[in-house]
Parts: structure tokens; C-alpha cells; sequence
């Protein structure tokens, strides 16, 4: 028996090392782990949650409409790294794996984006110099001139910071910024937003409708909540709602997403429209792909956002 109690007290604290440092409901970021380059601190003014603007160069040399998305940077790998995550308002993310590599005495960054899935992750280099954070990447210009891309993280402190992706030449003589983003840090950075939980709810709709799940599908709904199915009349209430979602047969749902082209927040009540699509599998093996568009008035119901008017129909193409 003493041994036994033993083995388990070995397993436990073996476990709780191994993850004393990731994210948790008392540290929803993690912690640096003590263990880890001091240069792992360079990026904790930045750990939580920032609301920002971003602006892109257009081919024309002009700036584009802002767009504002948020920012998240946590501590990952038992506080041994760094992850960054970025959601736009178009709905597309990306983010970085960001590493200090003591033997080389650099940071090394890896992006991945949504938009754009590769095999090869992308990498920038660099360090904190002063109070900027400063990494590189090789890359041309478009008339085949060598030089990096520049990002710069500056005016860094406990209310937020500014970034700046340029363009320059070998020798630095020569910029030509191509993208600025002015990030202001959430003070409460363990809630998120309305439209992020909005958004959120969309996500776990479409991951509900792949699983089946007609359950979750109809809690998704308030209590008096109402379809408007296309050809068909208003479904009302929950007894209805799940019905009418499981009443599908002859296919299987392998793929479906919503994108979210505006959501206006107004009070307890929020609108939001989009297009949605997704493709199924037919009990024959063959497969159909379909698009449509949408509107949904939400209602927040014990601090939850929950659909209460849901309308589409389908798009030909």
C-alpha cells in the first residue's frame, strides 16, 4: 500500500512539473516558467488579450479601410514558449509559435495563418533591442532587390503596443512600411467580447451540425427562439427546433462554416448577417457542396448569447 501511495505521489507531482506553467483557470495565459531563457519576459507586457486596429498597404501605395481584430499572446510549453493568436473581423486567424533559442541568442517566430495553410511554416528571427522587439525574414522586392521584412513591436507598456510590418534593404537605408496594427490591452482579459463570443457560438453551431448533435443544435436557440427555413413555415421553441434538425436523412454533413460578415452588438440584442456553406455526403457516395447567406438576431440569456431569430437560404452558383 506504501508503495502504491508512493507511485502515485510520484505520478502526480511528475504531472503538476509538467504542466505547473501552462494556462489554467487561476493563469487563463500560463507563466513564464523559471526555468526558461530570462528573455521569455521580453513578451509578458503583451500576455492577455488586446482589441486593436490594423491597417494594410494597398497595391496602389494607399492604406486600406482599417479592420479591427484582437490579439491574444499566452505562455505555452509549461512556460517554456510563447503562442500568439490573431482573429479578424472577416473571421480568418492566424498566429506564431515564438521560441528564444539561447545558443543563438535569438528569438525565431514561426507563422501560420488560416488563409493560407502550408506545409512550411514561415520564420522571422530577432530580438529585443532597447525597447523593441525587432525580427527579420529574408525576402525580395517585387524588382528582385534583396532585403527583409521588418516587425517591429514598440511603444510597448502595461496599457498595449503598437506594431509595424515593413519592408527594407540590406543596410536599412530604405523602408517601406506595408502594415500597422495599435493594439490597446483588455483590462479584464479572462472575459471575451460579445462579438467574440458571438462568433464563438457560430463555430461551436457548425461543430455541433457535423457531430449530430441535435441536442446541443437546439440549445443553441433561445427557449421561444424561431427558424425560418426557406419553403417552409416559422419552427418555434426547442421541441420544434430539435425536430426540425434531426428530421435530415439520405446524407451525412462533412463540412459546414459560418462567416460572419457584420455583427452589431445593441445591448442584450445583437444582429448579425453572413454566408455560410458546406458540403454533404449522400448516402450513394457522391457529394454535394452548397453555399447561402443569413441573418440572426441574438438575445444574451444568463450572461450566453443565444439565437432567436435564425433565417437563410441558399445561394446558386
Amino acid at each position: 500500500m506504501k508503495k502504491l501511495v508512493f507511485s502515485l505521489f510520484l505520478v502526480s507531482t511528475f504531472t503538476f512539473s509538467q504542466s505547473e506553467y501552462e494556462p489554467s483557470e487561476a493563469y487563463p495565459f500560463g507563466q513564464p516558467n523559471p526555468k526558461a531563457p530570462k528573455e521569455i519576459l521580453d513578451f509578458a507586457p503583451l500576455i492577455g488579450i488586446c482589441d486593436c486596429i490594423s491597417e494594410t498597404r494597398n497595391p496602389d501605395k494607399t492604406w486600406a479601410k482599417p479592420n479591427t481584430m484582437t490579439w491574444e499572446f499566452k505562455y505555452i510549453m509549461n512556460g517554456m514558449g510563447v503562442q500568439d493568436q490573431t482573429i479578424k473581423e472577416d473571421g480568418k486567424n492566424s498566429g506564431s509559435i515564438r521560441q528564444f533559442i539561447a545558443d543563438s541568442s535569438k528569438w525565431y517566430v514561426h507563422y501560420y495563418s488560416s488563409a493560407s495553410p502550408t506545409p512550411v511554416l514561415s520564420a522571422w528571427e530577432g530580438n529585443k533591442k532597447d525597447d523593441k522587439i525587432i525580427l527579420y525574414r529574408e525576402q525580395k522586392a517585387p524588382n528582385g532587390m534583396d532585403g527583409f521584412y521588418k516587425i517591429n513591436f514598440y511603444d510597448i507598456n502595461d496599457k498595449g503596443f503598437k506594431w509595424l510590418g515593413e519592408w527594407v534593404n540590406t543596410n536599412e537605408s530604405f523602408s517601406y512600411p506595408t502594415w500597422k496594427i495599435e493594439c490597446t490591452k483588455r483590462v479584464n482579459t479572462q472575459k471575451l467580447s460579445d462579438k467574440e463570443q458571438i462568433i464563438a457560438a457560430t463555430k461551436a453551431f457548425s461543430k455541433a451540425y457535423l457531430k449530430r448533435d441535435f441536442e446541443a443544435l437546439a440549445k443553441s436557440y433561445t427557449d421561444n427562439g424561431k427558424l425560418f427555413p426557406n419553403n417552409a413555415p416559422i419552427i418555434s421553441g426547442y421541441i420544434a427546433i430539435k425536430k426540425r434538425w434531426s428530421g435530415s436523412s439520405g446524407y451525412t454533413p462533412v463540412e459546414h462554416e459560418i462567416i460572419p460578415k457584420e455583427i452589431v452588438i445593441l445591448g442584450d440584442t445583437a444582429h448579425d448577417y453572413g454566408i455560410y456553406r458546406g458540403k454533404n455526403k449522400n448516402d450513394d457516395g457522391t457529394e454535394m457542396s452548397y453555399k447561402g447567406k443569413y441573418v440572426v438576431i441574438w438575445k444574451k440569456v444568463n450572461n450566453q448569447w443565444k439565437m432567436y431569430l435564425d433565417i437563410w437560404n441558399r445561394i446558386k452558383e
